[in-house]
């Protein structure tokens, strides 16, 4: 396969991911929006669409923009916005071109969902995007992505085709992930609300369903919802299919997929590896011990320098 194939299929497979990860961000945030002066009572120092947009890594620029992180910023810039490459117009965008470049590489159901949502995009929300419309918008965000989905996972060979885009969603997810949880204890949480507390209680709510893990939690707990048990499933269940280990743990193996096809020894397999067992092998006390907000920066760091190495092995012309 061509370096260049395989790119377009490894990002439009993150361009995917990210576009749902997104709107689920936002839709987490409407929620938080809605519970009626609940920043104001806890103290927070900032609000809930600053925290999303941190969350997706835009806030400085949507701050140097507009100033602040409101309802119509957010709509403008991290919704709409065909000048910021991590919006949801960006991705269904960037995922289509992609999509169009490898067309045979793909079923006709997967570039049908894709070409199908781009041009809904275009000629409905696109044009207009009212507040009150917002919640229905990032749901049909969420359903067209679940109907990729769907076509990729029912239909596709597996193949090297298939092994390079979900590489690019599982790198994708596991970074979403990090970040969800990152932010709820270093920024939603408010600095006067003690963990286990009513706002706490909520937030953490918010943020299981923002990765559609609330129903996981209650089957796994049994329990109420404890910022310990959060990090826990979110970070160490292997059964949990967003959590850290399943999402790097799946993506070792369709490394060694490509690793084995192109004949080599690649080094992002090695990194992979060394990051998915010290995850694995930890206990979620060492992960408090250490320190939840360095154990997730440290993630970050590793798995962006993850993403690196499969782009030099597999993504550029030798």
């Amino acid at each position: 396969m061509l370096s260049r194939t395989a790119a377009n299929l490894y990002w439009m497979g993150r361009y995917v991911e990210r576009a749902e990860n997104t709107a689920r961000i936002i839709e987490a945030a409407d929620r938080m929006a809605k519970m009626p002066n609940w920043r104001q009572a806890a103290g927070s120092q900032r609000n809930e669409w600053h925290s999303a947009a941190i969350t997706v890594g835009c806030d400085e620029a949507l701050i140097e923009r507009h100033g602040e992180a409101t309802l119509e910023s957010i709509t403008d810039f991290i919704l709409l916005s065909a000048s910021n490459p991590s919006s949801i117009h960006s991705c269904l965008f960037a995922a289509r071109t992609n999509a169009r470049a490898i067309r045979t590489a793909l079923t006709s159901e997967m570039w049908e969902s894709l070409n199908d949502t781009w041009i809904a995009f275009q000629e409905k929300w696109a044009r207009q995007l009212v507040a009150d419309d917002i919640g229905v918008f990032l749901e049909w965000v969420r359903e067209r992505m679940t109907l990729f989905r769907g076509a990729l996972m029912g239909n596709m060979r597996r193949d090297e085709a298939f092994a390079f885009l979900r590489a690019g969603v599982l790198i994708e997810r596991a970074d979403n992930t990090a970040r969800i949880l990152d932010v709820k204890y270093y920024v939603l949480l408010p600095a006067s609300e003690q963990v286990g507390g009513s706002v706490d209680y909520y937030q953490w709510g918010t943020i299981l369903r923002s990765v559609s893990a609330l129903g996981t939690y209650n089957w796994v707990y049994r329990d109420t919802i404890k910022p310990v048990h959060v990090a826990e499933l979110l970070i160490l269940n292997d059964e949990m299919p967003r959590s850290l280990v399943f999402s790097i743990g799946e993506l070792i193996r369709f490394l060694e997929i490509l690793a084995e096809k192109h004949g080599k020894r690649c080094n992002c397999v090695r990194l992979a590896k060394k990051l998915s067992s010290e995850i694995k092998y930890s206990e979620i006390e060492d992960v408090f011990q250490k320190g939840l907000h360095e154990f997730l920066e440290d993630f970050l760091v590793r798995n962006a320098a993850l993403g690196d190495a499969i782009a030099e092995d597999f993504l550029f012309d030798p």
